[in-house]
């Protein structure tokens, strides 16, 4: 998966707004610690051999919980109301590759 990220917003004013609306998916969330307004999820097609774009687009957030696992992120999908959420383990492979996020989670997706 690869997340392709346009630009970052201050924290700040607002984050009350998205902590509460990432709270009614997530009631261990506890703070939100950093944001990018603007991304798009791909995968990797292999027999294609190329990526190819999801229907996942919009604010990433990245977020502490009170519960196990202690970290994780939801893009909160602008094309439907399917969000894309990972929880950040030990499982979890990162590569940045600016302005690339390249990521593979423990179901090699």
């Amino acid at each position: 998966m690869a997340a392709s990220v346009v630009g970052t917003a201050p924290l700040g004013k607002g984050l009350d707004i998205s902590l509460a609306a990432l709270q009614r998916h997530d009631p261990y969330i506890s703070s939100i610690l950093d944001v990018a307004s603007q991304v798009a999820l791909y995968t990797f097609g292999h027999r294609v051999n190329e990526w190819e774009k999801t229907d996942v687009e919009g604010t990433l957030f990245v977020y502490t919980r009170s519960a196990s696992p202690k970290y994780g992120f939801t893009i909160m999908n602008r094309l439907s109301m399917e969000n894309r959420t990972e929880p950040i383990t030990k499982d979890l492979d990162f590569q940045l590759q600016d302005p690339f996020l390249l990521y593979r989670n423990a179901k090699c997706e």
